[in-house]
């Protein structure tokens, strides 16, 4: 039997996965798993590349341990952030998303390139953390002097492992800087910015292989991990999904990218999917949750967590995508400076954030109906938040949608399903 690796990185974890194929089926084992988040140095948000590399190695060979007959892997991680390259020389630190940095640097991004038309050209929503965004603070930084290559997080550890660098299609997308007409990057937009071009190679498509690591094939995903996790869910029809994880991804497929005022004006994004578009908005998800863990009840069991939301009768609401929660020092006073009436206990805490996430999801679909012209029935939610009975029936309640949740390993699937056919 031919055994395939999906290596699946989140922002505050990663894990290995063994795929199979049994009776037409994909079948999983975890192998291997690891924690992963942003360190703090010299004063910016950074993302241990070392660490994150010795991991990938280290639960390959646990897989191999379960299975010398392995045909293929691939990596899938989030998207936007990147490592500089100097030829086979990283070029340090490895910024993370969450980093300022980028602030000063948008108003004179925009004034090069108006966002009106960076978002008519790419379709891609605001967000402070872009790819574009970082690679002109990096301009302006001098840090863009003498490098050779740009390589997106998980093309950089494919990178490592076979010797190959290339730029996949969907996490490139993420950016802001790919044509929504070519699906290729727009030499407009980098000319107007001044950003060298040499760094802006043919994107690739998921399928594509790459080199070997150990005797094994490696192959690209689709490696933003919300696109393998769109290619991961049994829809039946074109409905909304909602993966939620560190960040709550909520949209739709759609045959090619709306890119009018209106869809701007919601803050809609167009990123690639494998034969589409995946028409959605980023909403916080669940590092709201995790954050405010961290702070109120270290370690506590997150069935307790929803145990007490579910007691509370506290009944404020924040807007669950304020930029006040994106990197706060502390999320408790980041939610206290949103609410006039501060929550009394963890519990009021909790309800409040899954409340603001429920009623996010339902103004996001609510527009997304409204743009798109189309009404959906259901919602698919796949991912670490498809497990949350209680959101999942206050997200139900706010839509007025039949909410299915599949616990299950969506991105990993979406992942494997892409080797599969590929190999």
């Amino acid at each position: 039997m031919k055994y395939y690796i999906a290596v699946d990185i989140g922002a505050s974890s990663g894990r290995h996965l063994l795929g199979w194929n049994e009776g037409g089926h994909v079948m999983t084992k975890e192998v291997y798993r690891f924690p992963n988040g942003v360190k703090e140095s010299g004063g910016h948000l950074t993302w241990d590349i070392e660490s994150l590399l010795s991991h990938v190695k280290h639960g390959i060979d646990e897989a191999l341990k379960v299975s010398s007959d392995i045909a293929s892997l691939s990596v899938d991680t989030w998207g936007v952030d990147y490592v500089l390259m100097k030829g086979d020389e990283e070029v340090r630190p490895c910024y993370a998303y969450r980093d300022t940095r980028t602030e000063a640097v948008i108003p004179e991004v925009h004034r090069l390139i108006p966002f009106e038309e960076l978002y008519a050209r790419t379709g891609i929503q605001f967000q402070t953390f872009n790819t574009i965004y970082q690679l002109y603070a990096d301009k302006a930084a001098g840090r863009l002097e003498g490098v050779t290559d740009f390589l997106m997080m998980p093309e950089y550890l494919l990178y490592k492992l076979c010797g190959v660098k290339s730029h996949e299609y969907t996490n490139a997308t993420t950016g802001g800087m790919v044509s929504a007409k070519s699906g290729q990057f727009d030499p407009e937009i980098i000319a107007k910015l001044g950003l060298p071009s040499h760094l802006f190679q043919p994107l690739q498509n998921p399928g594509t292989m790459l080199g070997t690591y150990k005797g094994i094939q490696c192959v690209l995903c689709a490696t933003h991990d919300t696109a393998s996790a769109v290619e991961g869910i049994p829809m039946e029809g074109d409905e909304i999904y909602i993966s939620s994880g560190t960040w709550s991804l909520l949209g739709v497929k759609v045959p090619k990218p709306v890119t009018t005022p209106a869809s701007m004006a919601a803050n809609f994004t167009n990123e690639g999917g494998v034969g589409y578009i995946r028409y959605l908005r980023n909403i916080m998800g669940m590092w709201l949750i995790n954050r405010l863990r961290d702070e109120l009840c270290p370690g506590k069991d997150f069935g307790e967590i929803v145990r007490e939301a579910e007691g509370s009768s506290y009944d404020f609401t924040v807007d669950a995508n304020d930029k006040a929660f994106l990197a706060p020092e502390s999320m408790k006073a980041a939610f206290d400076s949103k609410l006039d009436t501060k929550p009394a206990n963890p519990g009021d805490y909790f309800r409040c954030a899954y409340r603001s996430l429920a009623l996010t999801y339902k103004k996001a679909v609510d527009e997304i109906e409204s743009v798109t012209g189309k009404s959906y029935h259901s919602i698919y939610i796949v991912g670490g938040g498809a497990k949350n009975k209680f959101l999942n029936t206050l997200t139900e309640q706010a839509s007025g949608k039949k909410v299915i949740a599949l616990p299950i390993e969506a991105t990993a699937l979406g992942n494997l399903k892409i080797q599969m056919e590929a190999v």
